[in-house]
């Protein structure tokens, strides 16, 4: 008999050190966790595309690395009568749909595989420190040329930066998704970082450092790849060490792709 989806969630927390976490968001959100594990779908986001995709599939289990319900602890008594959650509600429960997140106990992993999928992704693997792979001294570039080159390996129309487009680039820092501005603008203020890779910051913070940095002679770039760009791959990699916990079963990875996209249009808007 194949096992249920609460043995399989357990199974994988008691493969990470130190777990289970005091506190931590890494909580079954919906479903009947005691039925058998039918298939699973790997994804960033659990969005309601990524949801009939699992119908579709036939999976009734969701592994997400960031929240369904549109806030970090995926509280949802504000969100009320909301009609798009009640849609999507009805949608997880009408198919028996169990979702699962699965962020705060894969980065504890060491090293963190969301960090090792952007740095493979961006095909950096041979110029990391070993002892730390977020930290990178590729050939050296331009800063105009690394950020073609960050689109092109994420696979990105546009990616948003800071910083002078001719500066030479070598020492790079890789923080993917949204690590807060003590991190990245930690990372900024070592001599040995020239440029910060990243998800996401918030506009008043990060770039706002990395403006000033560059307008007091400091060679200091930010290039923002968006969050889910920058963990998606990280979220893929993992599939194989999940078919160790869950063996016979079909794992598929589904890609949530980009919510907010460039509008543009000869129209005045």
């Amino acid at each position: 008999m194949s096992q249920s989806i609460q043995q399989a969630v357990e199974t994988i927390i008691a493969a990470v050190p130190g777990a289970p976490f005091a506190g931590t968001v890494d909580t079954i959100k919906t479903g009947d966790a005691s039925q058998p594990v039918r298939g699973v779908v790997v994804t960033f986001m659990a969005t309601a595309e990524v949801i009939e995709k699992a119908v579709q599939l036939g999976a009734n289990f969701i592994i997400t690395h960031e929240p369904t319900f549109y806030n970090h602890p995926d509280k949802t008594e504000w969100l009320g009568q909301h009609a798009a959650y009640q849609a999507k509600r009805n949608l997880i429960d009408e198919n028996r749909i169990v979702i699962w997140r699965f962020h705060d106990y894969i980065h504890s992993l060491q090293p963190d595989p969301i960090g090792l999928g952007l740095l493979e992704q961006l095909g950096w693997e041979k110029y990391a420190a070993p002892d730390e792979p977020h930290r990178c001294t590729i050939p050296p570039i331009t800063f105009q040329e690394l950020g073609s080159w960050v689109k092109k390996q994420l696979g990105l129309n546009e990616i948003r930066a800071v910083g002078d487009s001719g500066m030479i680039c070598q020492k790079i820092a890789l923080w993917p998704g949204a690590p807060g501005f003590e991190t990245q603008i930690g990372a900024l203020g070592q001599p040995e970082v020239d440029v910060l890779i990243t998800g996401e910051i918030s506009e008043w913070e990060t770039s706002e450092y990395v403006r000033d940095a560059a307008h007091l002679g400091f060679q200091k770039g930010l290039i923002i790849t968006g969050h889910a760009a920058s963990e998606e791959a990280g979220m893929k990699r993992i599939i194989p060490w999940l078919q160790t916990f869950l063996p016979g079963t079909a794992i598929t990875f589904v890609p949530t792709g980009r919510a907010i996209v460039s509008l543009r249009s000869t129209a005045n808007i």
